[in-house]
This record gives structure tokens, sequence and C-alpha cells, in this order.
């Protein structure tokens, strides 16, 4: 399989809320995970990041992305991916359902290495999505 092709499995498996279990057999079993978002500031492994959006979807239980655009830096080992997430939070999370919706933008940079990923940094304006939910 491609780089190009475990990527876009692993962000199909990530982004229906598989967690884990659905996304490992892209990934390193080590895969590293960063984002500049204070709302996964605790998470240091793609496996944490996973089962994150697996509980993020829990909340946000209508949430879906719309994918605008996937490529591949052969050169670098590295493919992206740029979406929109949408969801509307209508059961648990930090605080009583709002019913408020966000549409927030997102970059995912999945470097590859051996026909895995071993780390993904997640571009992301978490504030903005939050307020948008009445999170913050």
């Amino acid at each position: 399989m491609s780089d190009l092709a475990i990527a876009k499995a692993f962000f199909e498996a990530c982004e229906s809320g598989g967690g884990w279990a659905a996304c490992q057999a892209y990934c390193a079993p080590d895969a590293g995970f960063t984002a500049q978002a204070d709302a996964l500031a605790e998470l240091r492994t793609l496996a944490d990041y996973t089962d994150w959006m697996r509980a993020l979807l829990a909340v946000l239980t209508d949430g879906r992305c719309d994918l605008h655009a996937f490529a591949e830096d052969t050169a670098r080992g590295q493919v992206m991916a740029c979406a929109t997430f949408t969801g509307t939070h209508l059961a648990g999370g930090p605080v009583p359902p709002t019913g408020r919706t966000t549409r927030t933008h997102y970059v995912y940079v999945m470097q590859c290495r051996d026909g895995r990923i071993t780390h993904l940094t997640k571009i992301w304006n978490d504030g903005h999505a939050l307020r948008e939910l009445g999170w913050g």
C-alpha cells in the first residue's frame, strides 16, 4: 500500500470515530502526535488522539468531515489532508448539550515511513471551534 493509500485509510478510520482499534493498522505502534491547540495539549501519541476523536464523536453525535484536499509530498514522506469538521453538541461533554454547531477547518500532516504513519501534526484553531459550540 502506498503512503497516500495508508493515509487515506487512516483518515477515514479516524474521522469516523473508529479510535485506535480501527486506526492502528495504518500506524507505527509508537506514532507521535502534536498540535498547537489547548484542547489537545495533553495528547502525545496518535493512539491517544484517535481515541480522543472517538470520544468527541460521542458528544458531537452528527459529526462529519468534508475533505477539501489530500496531497502527498513523496520527497519528504508526508501526506496532508485539509478538511472541515462539522458537528453539533447533542450529548454529554464538558457542559450540558448546547445544541450549537461548529464548522471548523483543520489540516493533518502525516509523516510516513515503512508503510506506516509515524507522526501526525494537527493544525487547528480549537478556540474558534470551542466558542462556536458554546464551550469557551
